[in-house]
C-alpha cells in the first residue's frame, strides 16, 4: 500500500544533482530566536468541551445559522462544526461556508465560531500557531514527511483562545497519540478576514526563514507543494477516521 502510494506522487522539480536532505538533527533548531510555545501533549490543546455553553441570543446571521440547525449554545455549535469532516471551502470568503458545504479546515471552522464569538460578545479569539507539524502529533503527515526526508515542518494552524486556553475543533489534535507534544513557532491573533492571503503570507515568509535557519536546499515552493500534500494526508486520514 505505502509503495503503491509512492508510486502516483507528483514529483517535485528537483535539481539533477539534488538529494533529499535529512533534517533530523536540525528538527528542534530555533528560527530567529523567536520565543516558543510548548504544549506538553495534544490534550494541551484543548477540544470543544472547554467553550463556554453560554446560550446564543438572538444575533447577526452566523447567529441565526446556528439556531436554525438547533445549536442553541456556543458549545454545541462548536461540536457541531468539529463533528463536520475536515476539507477545504469553495468560499472561504463566506463567512457561512461551512454550514453550506459541511465541510472546512482549521482556518474556515475556526473563523465562523470567532464571528459567532463577536456576535455574542464572547471573549473567544481567533489565533495562527505555526507549529512543528510531524506524524507523532498530527495523523497523516508521518508517511509524506518521511518520504521528503523531513522529520517535520512548520504548519499554520487557526484555532481559539480565550485567556490561556487553546482549542481545536478540528479534532486534528485529539486524534494524535496523547503524548505527542505541540511546539508552537510563533503566534499570532488574527480576524476572520485574514484567513485567507494574509495567513498564507505569514506561512510563506516563515517557511522561508525557517529553510534557510536548518540549511535546507529545497526552494519554498518545493516546501509549499510538499505542505499541501500534508493537508491532502490529513483530510485522507479525518474521512478514514468518521
Amino acid at each position: 500500500m505505502m509503495r503503491e502510494r509512492r508510486s502516483t506522487r507528483r514529483q517535485l522539480p528537483w535539481n539533477a544533482h539534488f538529494k533529499p536532505h535529512p533534517i533530523e538533527k536540525h528538527a528542534r533548531r530555533e528560527v530567529r530566536n523567536a520565543p516558543t510555545i510548548q504544549l506538553k501533549c495534544a490534550g494541551d490543546m484543548r477540544c470543544w468541551h472547554s467553550l463556554p455553553a453560554v446560550t446564543l441570543n438572538p444575533s447577526a446571521e452566523v447567529t441565526a445559522a446556528f439556531l436554525t440547525i438547533v445549536a442553541r449554545s456556543y458549545r454545541a455549535a462548536a461540536a457541531h462544526v468539529c463533528e463536520l469532516p475536515y476539507g477545504r471551502n469553495s468560499d472561504i470568503d463566506d463567512p457561512l461556508i461551512v454550514i453550506r458545504e459541511g465541510r472546512g479546515t482549521c482556518s474556515t471552522k475556526h473563523a465562523l465560531l470567532r464571528r459567532l464569538a463577536i456576535e455574542q460578545e464572547l471573549e473567544v479569539r481567533l489565533f495562527i500557531g505555526i507549529y512543528e507539524m510531524s506524524g507523532h502529533n498530527t495523523p497523516g503527515v508521518g508517511p509524506v514527511l518521511r518520504h521528503y526526508s523531513l522529520a517535520a515542518l512548520p504548519e499554520a494552524h487557526c484555532y481559539l483562545r480565550m485567556a490561556e486556553i487553546r482549542v481545536d475543533v478540528t479534532g486534528i489534535f485529539g486524534q494524535s497519540a496523547g503524548d505527542a507534544p505541540i511546539r508552537i513557532l510563533q503566534e499570532k491573533e488574527i480576524t476572520p478576514e485574514q484567513i485567507g492571503a494574509h495567513k498564507r503570507s505569514m506561512h510563506r515568509n516563515y517557511l522561508r526563514g525557517w529553510a534557510s535557519e536548518v540549511g535546507l536546499r529545497y526552494t519554498i515552493d518545493e516546501l509549499w507543494s510538499i505542505r499541501e500534500e500534508c493537508i491532502r494526508a490529513i483530510s485522507d486520514a479525518s474521512v478514514k477516521s468518521t
